[in-house]
This record gives structure tokens, sequence and C-alpha cells, in this order.
């Protein structure tokens, strides 16, 4: 199959099997979900989800939040992982939020990244959910299941590297939507250790994870067949 068609039956199939592909992190604005995705990394949404209501309340505004010292943020935050690192970046993501950006959000990468605690991820969920721009976010899911379903290539050894190649074959109004058919289909379906590919995946017909799987099954199968007969 070529490149090109297998992604656009992908992107077919996870659109028609996550018709709502859209963030797990709950917030209310764009200063809420940059905290969320902040305290997301190498974390789950469910636990941050857990944690973020009473954190909000606490500082409801970068503005507040700058006032604020890591040791205090760090009480509302210390059931995640990395606590203390995260509430130093968060108290600092603030304060030069208001210090350069003068509270306001930043819409640009070069800008995004300025910011303590946010790499290129970070910057590209930022971009895509709250500006909608045709940004890339690659976390653990996005880099797995790309590779799986043969959307990338072997090639393709750093998050930055899946991103431009995705970036390349994507169309830019879909991309968006692509960040989050691919997180969500990784999570709850093509997961690391137990891929749900006989169960759950409408995408099996075009994954390369699965072609090779079933062919190997079908010669065991008859490797195994071949011995009894002898």
């Amino acid at each position: 199959m070529k490149k090109k068609d297998r992604y656009e039956q992908a992107l077919q199939l996870l659109d028609k099997a996550i018709p709502v592909p859209e963030t797990e992190l709950h917030y209310n604005n764009p200063y809420e979900l940059l905290v969320a995705v902040i305290l997301s990394a190498q974390c789950t949404d469910k636990r941050v989800n857990m944690i973020t209501p009473a954190l909000f309340e606490a500082y409801p505004t970068a503005e507040v939040l700058a006032e604020a010292s890591p040791e205090a943020v760090f009480e509302y935050i210390r059931s995640i992982s990395y606590p203390n690192n995260k509430a130093k970046h968060l108290v600092g993501m603030a304060q030069m939020l208001i210090k350069d950006f003068g509270g306001v959000i930043p819409n640009n990468l070069d800008d995004l990244v300025k910011l303590p605690g946010v790499g290129r991820k970070t910057a590209n969920v930022i971009q895509a959910v709250v500006f909608e721009k045709a940004a890339m976010a690659v976390d653990t899911h996005v880099f797995r299941v790309s590779h799986r379903i043969g959307l990338v290539s072997e090639k393709c050894t750093t998050p930055f590297s899946v991103e431009k190649e995705l970036m390349r074959y994507i169309p830019g109004k879909l991309i968006p939507k692509a960040h989050h058919w691919l997180i969500l289909h990784g999570r709850y379906t093509c997961t690391a250790r137990n891929p749900k590919c006989d169960t759950a995946c409408t995408l099996k017909t075009i994954c390369e994870h699965y072609v090779r799987k079933h062919r190997q099954s079908i010669v065991t199968d008859t490797a195994t067949t071949t011995a009894k007969d002898v």
C-alpha cells in the first residue's frame, strides 16, 4: 500500500471510530489548559484532572500563580509525577507570562517554548487546541501508533522526526484532530503492551503491525500443521 493511501484510509477510519477528537484534560480557558498540559508530562490525564480543581481554585489566574511559592503549589500537586520540578515550572511560567507576555498565552512555538516547563510537545498542544493551528504534538501514544500503523518509517527515531513525517502527509486542517485521534487510539485501543487488534481496532486492515502479526501467525500455524503430518 502506498503511504498516501495508508494515510487517507487511516484518517477516515479514525474519524469514524473517534468522531469527537478532543483532549481529556479538564480546563476552562487557555491558562488552565497550559497548566494542565505542563502537569501531564509523564503523568496520566486522569490523575491531573483529579488535582487541578483545587489548584485552579487556589490559583485561578496567572497573576495569582505568579505570586505563589513553589512550596505552596507543591502541596496541591504532590500526588503527580515530579511535583517539585513542576511546582517550580508552574510558578516560573506564570511569572514569565506576566512579565514578558502581559499575561496572555502566546500563540506561536518560539514564544511558548520560552516558558518554564513548556517543551515542543506542550507548545504544539497549546497551538493546536487553543489556537487551532496545524501543530502536531508527539507524545508516547502518537509515537507508538504512528510506527505501528506504518504512517512513519523506522528511520523516524525521535519525536521531532515523527512530527515532521506526520505533518508532511496529513492535511493541515486535519492535523489538530489527527493529534487527538492518534493519542486516543493509542490510549484505548493500540495500547503499549496488549494492543486490542482483534477485538477493538478498526485499522487492522491497513496496519503494518497487524499484517506482520497475522502473517507470522499463518506461518507458525502452517509449520505446526506440517510437523504434525510428518
